[in-house]
């Protein structure tokens, strides 16, 4: 649901950034989970220093967001100014002409960006959004859980050694579930772990000719485990499950282990949030016959629309937003567990930020060990982790995203749901001139 809100100017910012002199009104799309509302709430900070700027918010979930800012830049909407988009959107847009450059002053310091998220966010080496934060994923664990039930997980499990924590930590009597794992469709949503999920048993989305493998024994393995073990140890309902419901969820106390986006940590340890913050330790997404591809990479990252009508204005903000000087405010207005992490070198240097964040580490060799350019086990003639960066692959993984529910239900077996999508990607690939 969308949620409109204007902030009036309070208080001193911290970043150094272009001179605006003209009136603005900027419409900014974003999405509705936690750092995403801090940012929100510390807008004020902006708005005094640049007074004759006013900042429209229009909030949605993930699914929401994905489908209305595609629709606005597609058919020139022109409805916003700054919109939240990933790395799957920003070179392909850009490339085509739909997003302005980002052209920040020397202060933004762009080459403290960590370099495989400011290349996933470019084309041709231009910087088209500028990350708010980054993630890779991994394990999330009760450790607490864990120790009661006798097992160690190691800092690299493999699927064998999950779900045996996963068996040994559910407790349905008291409502404790071994695994939590997204099941909502979407390509952003229960397929960017499902991918990662089959990426680790050796399959992958498309051959060196660009047909499609989803039939293949490699991808009913890994979807076959993938229901097996969300209906023996996951929550009732896990089909309407994505990163908010699951996190809910951890935060009560009901999740034995949950396998997700590495920005979560700051929410899951933070005591403020979560009952069980105290009890919480993090391993790498797990293997199977390989680790190619197990940990996704991604950033939501804001960009300008090229038919804006704001676009300094709306540059100015981004650099605001996403500059070293505003995780340092995050870090004193919230404490330093809870800035936003994944986009810059220097927050990691940080010793604030390494005393505060137990997650450091974990997530940080998570990010670094994604490789978009090599993914899969087998060679590939796409780049990307958990999606292929390329236009059709949006319609694709969406499709196959249903299916994958729908499977998850009950609905459709296994090799149906397969078969579905194949066929699906198949009309698509041969419809865009793929072979």
């Amino acid at each position: 649901m969308k949620n409109f809100v204007s902030i009036a100017a309070l208080t001193a910012t911290v970043a150094t950034v272009p001179a605006v002199t003209n009136a603005a009104e900027l419409t900014i799309a974003t999405v509705n989970n936690g750092h995403m509302i801090t940012m929100q709430q510390l807008a004020p900070e902006f708005l005094e220093r640049y007074p004759n700027i006013t900042l429209n918010w229009v909030t949605f979930n993930e699914g929401e967001l994905r489908e209305q800012v595609t629709a606005d830049i597609t058919e020139g909407g022109g409805q916003f100014d700054v919109m939240t988009i990933g790395m799957y959107e920003a070179p392909i847009w850009g490339e085509r002409g739909w997003l302005a450059p980002l052209n920040f002053s020397a202060e933004y310091e762009q080459n403290d960006l960590l370099p495989a998220i400011r290349d996933g966010l470019s084309h041709e080496g231009t910087l088209y959004a500028a990350p708010f934060y980054g993630e890779s994923s991994m394990i999330m664990y009760r450790s607490d859980l864990m120790r009661d039930a006798g097992i160690t997980l190691g800092s690299n499990p493999n699927w064998d050694e999950v779900i045996a924590a996963a068996e040994a930590m559910t407790d349905r009597d008291n409502g404790v579930y071994g695994i939590c794992l997204r099941g909502k469709p979407g390509w952003g949503d229960n397929m960017a772990f499902l991918t990662t999920m089959a990426n680790s048993f050796g399959a992958q989305l498309f051959d060196e000719n660009w047909r499609p493998t989803l039939e293949s024994d490699e991808w009913r393995d890994a979807v076959s485990l993938y229901i097996d073990t969300l209906t023996k140890y996951g929550p009732p309902g896990s089909e309407g499950n994505s990163f908010n419901e699951i996190l809910s969820l951890f935060n009560e106390g009901r999740c034995g282990m949950w396998i997700d986006a590495t920005i979560a940590a700051s929410f899951i340890t933070d005591p403020d949030q979560s009952s069980v913050a105290d009890d919480v330790a993090f391993a790498q997404a797990p293997s199977g016959v390989t680790n190619k591809g197990a940990n996704w990479l991604w950033a939501w990252a804001l960009a300008v629309p090229a038919g804006s009508n704001a676009t300094v204005e709306a540059t100015t903000f981004i650099e605001w937003a996403t500059s070293q000087a505003y995780i340092e405010l995050v870090g004193e207005k919230r404490g330093w567990g809870q800035v936003p992490t994944g986009t810059r070198q220097s927050t990691y240097r940080n010793a604030n930020f390494q005393d505060a964040a137990l997650f450091a580490d974990a997530e940080l060799n998570a990010i670094l060990s994604a490789d978009p350019t090599d993914s899969t086990l087998n060679p590939s003639p796409y780049v990307g982790v958990q999606f292929a960066s390329i236009p059709e692959f949006a319609d694709i993984g969406g499709y196959m995203g249903q299916q994958m529910t729908a499977a998850l239900r009950g609905d459709l077996s296994i090799d149906e749901a397969l078969a579905n999508a194949q066929a699906y990607a198949d009309a698509a690939m041969q419809e865009a001139g793929y072979y």
